[in-house]
């Protein structure tokens, strides 16, 4: 029962987080008159000696410690005596728990948000050195209309803005300070809770003290964002492993972010991108799961929350191995641009060519049919549409005219596309400076 109970194993990593949101109810105990002002300087001195002994590995935990609170009271009254018991007057294990754990929280986001920044840059710099490199570009994973290497690896860099600002969002979410809640129903000591959030970084406090002990949105919001970004990540590290492939041929991964094979001497494996791709599942999984406990509880606190660490506490550690390994697979990168060249083909302008015949005045959806036809009839004589003669093209439609073979220019294609957003260059120069000053507001 007590290895089935007891928390320690894992909450151990929130003793930097019980010590200092000890200190600052031991300051709220001075100021409310609970405690002698001799008192709490000898509590909080005994809880900085608690606070070196973790910091260099000397603690000495004991059989009966249930979890990282009990482990540090108990050795806080070893230090300083019977007034260690005194630490605890007016407070729960559910409000220093539930504390605690914001305030680690609120900190995994600043890291998570760090190294989100370090791949994102890496993306920004795949992209500035490789801004115009023609690129086909795919949908159905289908040939469908050109574009280049600095816009398809922007596509990705978008969505970890959103990531970021998710991410952000989690750490002012958690902000709130839950101690002062006590058990359930708020202590019976005159603490000021504002002067407790002010001391310990947090934003507000809670306003309601059920709410409070049983809140953990921040953990479902935290386990969603980490889930939506291994999401993110799997998408890139997919088509990563595509493009890496003999098939493709458009990218090719330096051997420090690559493995060989154990039977086949030529292989050349891409298991950093596999790897990032496979632990999106653990990253789901954590989420389903949280929400799955938190779905059938009534108010107020109940151990079922004690499973909210453990998936939170690994979804981190893997997104901060992940997210270094992904800048490092980006910055290593060696872009095989002739490659994607030779995969560009003149069906891939079909669309240009219906645009060629809107600009006539001919309706899109007309166009769209009669470029189809030209299709069909390159296809029925194993050409490409590029290479039809124009007496062909005029049979389909007389507005096809002379000039129509400037349409078969993929340079000319992806200038065409101006807009924010789009492929030209002016464009593209533009959404580099966007990407690079989204970094800078994070």
């Amino acid at each position: 029962m007590r290895r089935f109970n007891d928390s320690l194993p894992f909450d151990v990593r929130l003793f930097e987080e019980d010590i200092r949101g000890s200190i600052a109810w031991a300051h709220g105990l001075g100021a409310a008159g609970v405690l002698t002002s001799a008192e709490t300087e000898k509590i909080v001195t005994g809880l900085e000696q608690v606070r070196v002994e973790f910091a260099d590995e000397k603690f000495d935990f004991h059989a009966d410690d249930e979890d990282i609170h009990t482990a540090v009271e108990r050795r806080l009254t070893e230090i300083v005596g019977p007034v260690g018991g005194k630490l605890h007057t007016g407070r729960s294990r559910n409000d220093q728990v539930a504390t605690d754990f914001r305030l680690w929280t609120m900190l995994a986001c600043e890291t998570l948000a760090k190294h989100l920044a370090e791949l994102q840059q890496a993306l920004i710099e795949s992209a500035a050195a490789q801004l115009e490199t023609p690129l086909p570009g795919y949908t159905h994973l289908q040939h469908a209309q050109p574009v280049t290497w600095g816009h398809w690896v922007l596509s990705h860099f978008w969505p970890l803005v959103r990531d970021g600002e998710r991410i952000a969002q989690d750490r002012t979410t958690a902000a709130v300070l839950p101690l002062g809640s006590a058990a359930l129903a708020g202590t019976a000591f005159p603490i000021d809770r504002e002067a407790l959030a002010a001391e310990l970084g947090f934003d507000r406090v809670s306003e309601n003290s059920l709410d409070a002990v049983s809140d953990r949105d921040f953990v479902a919001e935290f386990l969603f964002n980490a889930a939506m970004l291994g999401v993110h990540l799997s998408r890139l590290s997919e088509q990563l492993i595509l493009f890496s492939s003999t098939e493709f041929g458009f990218v090719r991964l330096d051997d420090a972010y690559s493995t060989g094979s154990s039977l086949m001497p030529q292989k050349k494996n891409p298991d950093t991108l596999e790897l990032t791709r496979g632990k999106s599942g653990r990253l789901i999984g954590h989420l389903t799961g949280m929400l799955a406990t938190l779905k059938g509880l009534p108010s107020s606190y109940d151990k079922d929350l004690q499973e909210d660490k453990e998936p939170v506490f690994d979804a981190f550690d893997t997104l901060s191995v992940v997210l270094p390994v992904m800048a490092g697979v980006l910055r290593t990168l060696i872009v095989q641009s002739e490659k994607m060249a030779a995969q560009l083909e003149p069906a891939m302008l079909a669309t240009d060519l219906a645009n060629y015949l809107v600009r006539k005045g001919m309706p899109f959806r007309e166009a769209h049919h009669l470029v189809g036809e030209v299709v069909r009839l390159a296809e029925s004589r194993a050409l490409q549409i590029s290479e039809l003669p124009l007496a062909d093209l005029q049979s389909i439609s007389a507005h096809f005219e002379a000039n129509v073979s400037a349409v078969f220019d993929f340079e000319s294609s992806l200038a065409s596309r101006g807009q924010r957003g789009g492929t030209s260059p002016k464009a593209l120069r533009e959404q580099l400076a966007a990407a690079r000053e989204a970094i800078v507001n994070n």
